[in-house]
């Protein structure tokens, strides 16, 4: 199976299989229409998009210097799914913040462009959890190795 595995406990295991980043994004005509914003402190002259999922805090967390930077934004727009700030954001309402395999497609395709990348915090870390390989059945046993293949290989958690 994986080389790499964490032990959790006895009987479990975490097989890492990607990263996931918080990313900021905007949709181009939106940018073209207002400027990019070069550094964190620059947001304050944007429209937000506040996807709670995955920014319940008006407060946003960057990388930068030892501690890094917190953003206080003031949100124009709060919605409650990742797919309506995502919505909002294609149709060039403003900048939103969302997990970088939530929007991969629209960024491949033109549609989204990342902000901010150099202030983005560390990237999480993605795992399958599963039991030690002796006691699953090897239908279980097959099924995580496709599933480890298969997340591995996605683009979007590189």
């Amino acid at each position: 199976m994986a080389a790499l595995c964490a032990s959790i406990g006895s009987t479990m295991r975490a097989i890492p299989v990607g990263l996931v980043r918080r990313m900021l994004c905007a949709s181009p005509r939106y940018l073209k229409r207002r400027g990019e914003p070069r550094v964190p402190g620059d947001l304050a002259r944007h429209t937000i998009v506040a996807a709670s999922p995955v920014s319940p805090s008006p407060a946003w967390r960057f990388a930068g210097g030892r501690q890094g930077l917190t953003v206080s934004v003031r949100p124009r727009l709060s919605v409650t799914s990742n797919d309506a700030a995502i919505h909002a954001a294609l149709r060039g309402f403003g900048v939103t913040r969302l997990m970088s395999y939530q929007i991969a497609a629209h960024l491949a395709a033109g549609k989204l462009t990342r902000i901010l990348a150099d202030y983005e915090p560390p990237p999480l870390p993605i795992h399958v959890i599963d039991l030690d390989g002796r006691q699953a059945s090897a239908k279980v046993r097959a099924f995580v190795d496709l599933l480890v293949q298969r997340l591995r290989s996605e683009p979007a958690l590189a």
